[in-house]
């Protein structure tokens, strides 16, 4: 073992020496981008852009380009009236007497019934291209996030949602068109029954909004919208322009009457109309830059290399501080004259989680704290729930939820589970993990998990010296039937119980809360053990074992995400390979395009590469749209699915980038793995700045199929233990970090606040 350390100029002289040149790490290239020959013909194959709270969609219809303009917060709250009635002791007691149907008119029937609460659409701009001739290119820069349309004649288009600002840009070049504002269908003449269909979107009119009113000036459109209760909303554009060039800018401002006031959309285009466009995305830009610095991967399948960049633009387009956290279809609602698929809403039986899995590892916490925030914002009205509908106090969230966070109801077994907010509790105690924020900690992370696991511990029974919920289920088997509440505990809800008292648990040690941890390790100690058959893995549920193809693997929350299981526990990895071999038997006739997702992350915590790679590879090529949507449907028609339809949602595209992050990093109780999940043939792959639990920034490179060369920077400081995969090592930078105990597999290394060290691979 061969040491060499460099400190003062020597050390920032040999790391920048190192990072230009002998280490190669990827950045966003232009093959990452969305190309085109032709401008997208459909809303769901649009162009996506965004900035967390404003949205585009670039497409073309009935021979105009067509700018779909979505907001986030353009919400119809309008509460459903029934579902107040229900409780879980009034469920538990109606699942005894097998009277279903009472159970369903309250909970479930309002969802598919009623078109509100639900997500609404804006509006939309159209241009007049249909003399502009030939379309040559279309294209999606996502380094700059700007959409660009080039025509065979010389024209150009350009258009990008600040990054800054809720604003939207665009630029003519070679040709001035001016823009027409077009308000959706929420009021029509037709009198075609309006259709009623939550998968496929139900009508706009169902909503019964009056027609908004639409003001037309020179150089100005404006569009005024009275919607359910206290909302109110203006969309309006705005343009300068010559005979050969313009530009202008969209906005839709949301006003609530019973939240601050706004300013309008016209206000806010009129102001910035006074900057030039490339002034108005100076910043934009900028963001970006900052966004793609972050972090980077390069990985020798050019096809799963770019659908996580793709993913990751979607998720910096999607996510963004003050705005709302990302919903099925986020800022991108559909544009069809109907309601979005599944109304838009937040889905918090595995929608929301999946979506922010990829934040922590891929160094974007900024992004990922704005679903904690979220939660933490409506936690008052989360009490109340959990106090009205279970009779407990602490915290629970409603598995299918509107804007502000209240029950929707609808297949209620998973929409108004009493676990739901143990799942949440995941990401408040992944953002402590990863950045190492006692702030957070003290203030959210503990209160949040502890609020949680007073609610649990208050619904519990005691029987035999277990406890046991009453009611149980796993989302979404037995779909929405009364079979889908269990009296006998989930290993859903199992996972999900022994994860929320454990982290209880560790974040009380953590905050030398004494008596709080000794009280939730008696707990811990009282719960039900996973559900293991010896041949066939985790079961669903005591009478269930799983023997059909079933999209959602809630049945394996203890392997990914919970990590109950210990794949470096032979007892463990045992069962998690009888799971997933039986995963595998019982087929994909009903998976969803998120299964695959899920499925590499699964995959990839038992350090099965190749497996992965081709969940991966199946939902890249089959799962998604032209323009990188995840469609629910295998749009191969391959046999992959039996699920052939497209509704578009977005949780699958996330779960990917954390595939693709878990087979390249893996971190947890202070071991941290490098390249843990890579198929034997990846020879050459790097990463730049991945996030390991701790808040430690690492970087690797392995060319030729050999690992050469680790960074890792502490932002915090503390000891972790490094998997090694070569047999010697050089240890070429080291700033307030070194090696406390060296061994061959495994090494740990002491780091102070800031600390860096650079190990290479050494003489062999």
């Amino acid at each position: 073992m061969v040491k060499r350390i460099l400190t003062g100029l020597a050390f920032f002289v040999a790391l920048w020496m190192s990072l230009v040149s002998n280490t190669v790490y990827s950045q966003v290239a232009k093959g990452h981008n969305l190309q085109f020959n032709s401008i997208p013909d459909n809303w769901d194959k649009g162009i996506p852009l965004g900035n967390g709270m404003l949205g585009a969609l670039v497409w073309q219809k009935n021979g105009k380009l067509r700018i779909s303009i979505d907001r986030a917060d353009l919400w119809d709250i309008r509460p459903t009236k029934e579902i107040e009635k229900f409780t879980y002791q009034w469920a538990y007691e109606h699942k005894l007497s097998g009277d279903w149907d009472t159970v369903w008119k309250v909970a479930d029937e309002p969802y598919d019934r009623d078109a509100a609460p639900t997500k609404i659409p804006g509006a939309a701009v159209e241009f007049e291209i249909s003399n502009l001739g030939r379309v040559s290119s279309v294209s999606l820069d996502i380094n700059s996030a700007i959409c660009s349309i080039h025509w065979a004649k010389g024209m150009s288009f350009l258009i990008c949602v600040d990054a800054t600002r809720n604003l939207i840009w665009y630029r003519w070049e070679g040709v001035s068109v001016n823009p027409e504002l077009i308000p959706p269908a929420y009021a029509s003449a037709n009198t075609e029954k309006a259709a009623n269909e939550v998968v496929e979107g139900q009508d706009l009119r169902r909503l019964g909004y009056a027609k908004g009113t639409v003001l037309i000036k020179k150089n100005r459109l404006q569009y005024d919208q009275t919607c359910w209760g206290p909302l109110k909303y203006q969309a309006a554009a705005g343009w300068k322009a010559n005979e050969n060039s313009s530009y202008g800018i969209f906005s839709i401002s949301s006003h609530y009457s019973d939240r601050p006031k706004a300013t309008k959309a016209a206000a806010l285009v009129k102001k910035a109309l006074k900057e030039t466009f490339d002034e108005g995305i100076a910043a934009h830009k900028q963001w970006w830059k900052q966004y793609w610095e972050k972090s980077s991967i390069s990985i020798p399948d050019p096809m799963l290399e770019k659908q996580w960049y793709l993913e990751m633009y979607k998720f910096g387009s999607a996510s963004r501080n003050g705005s709302p956290p990302i919903s099925l279809q986020a800022v991108w609602t559909a544009d069809n004259g109907k309601l979005p698929p599944w109304k838009g809403d937040f889905h918090n039986d595995l929608n929301t989680q999946l979506s922010y899995w990829p934040a922590y590892s891929s160094n974007h916490l900024e992004e990922a704290a704005v679903f904690t925030d979220w939660l933490w914002e409506n936690k008052p009205y989360f009490e109340s729930y959990a106090k009205r509908v279970f009779g407990t106090d602490g915290i629970n969230v409603p598995g299918v939820a509107t804007l502000r966070g209240k029950e929707m109801g609808g297949w209620h077994m998973y929409a108004m589970s009493p676990t739901v907010s143990c799942w949440l509790s995941q990401h408040f105690y992944w953002q402590w993990k990863y950045s190492q924020d006692r702030k957070f900690l003290e203030e959210r992370a503990y209160p949040w998990i502890k609020g949680t696991a007073t609610h649990i511990e208050q619904l519990m029974k005691l029987k035999n010296g277990t406890l046991s919920l009453p009611l149980s289920s796993s989302p979404e088997f037995n779909d929405g039937g009364i079979k889908a509440w269990f009296l006998q505990m989930t290993n859903f809800d199992r996972s999900l119980c022994l994860y929320t008292f454990a982290k209880a648990e560790e974040l009380a040690n953590e905050l030398n809360l004494d008596a709080d941890a000794r009280h939730w390790e008696e707990i811990s100690n009282q719960l039900p053990e996973l559900l293991i058959d010896l041949s066939e893995g985790l079961t669903v549920a005591p009478d269930l074992p799983y023997h059909e193809s079933h999209r959602h693997f809630s049945h394996l929350m203890a392997i990914y995400p919970l990590g109950l299981l210990d794949p470096e526990k032979e007892s463990d990895l045992q069962t998690m390979q009888n799971s997933m071999r039986n995963l595998e038997k019982q087929g994909s006739d009903w998976w969803c395009g998120y299964s695959f997702s899920w499925q590499a992350n699964l995959y990839a915590r038992m350090k099965e590469g190749e497996n992965a790679a081709r969940a991966l590879s199946t939902f890249s090529s089959c799962f998604c749209s032209p323009n990188s949507f995840h469609l629910n449907g295998d749009q191969c028609k391959a046999g992959h699915s039996k699920f052939t339809y497209d509704p578009f949602t977005l949780e699958g595209n996330f779960a990917f980038a954390s595939g693709l992050q878990e087979m390249l990093l893996q971190s947890n109780n202070r071991n941290i793995l490098i390249f843990p999940a890579i198929p034997k043939d990846w020879a050459d792959v790097s990463f730049t700045n991945l996030r390991a639990e701790g808040a430690f920034l690492v970087s690797a490179v392995r060319k030729n199929g050999r690992t050469e060369e680790v960074r890792i920077t502490s932002e915090k400081g503390g000891i972790i233990n490094l998997e090694l995969q070569f047999k010697t090592y050089v240890i070429e930078i080291q700033e307030g970090a070194g090696v406390k105990t060296p061994g061959k597999d495994r090494i740990t290394l002491r780091f102070e606040p800031n600390g860096s060290i650079v190990i290479k691979n050494g003489f062999e």
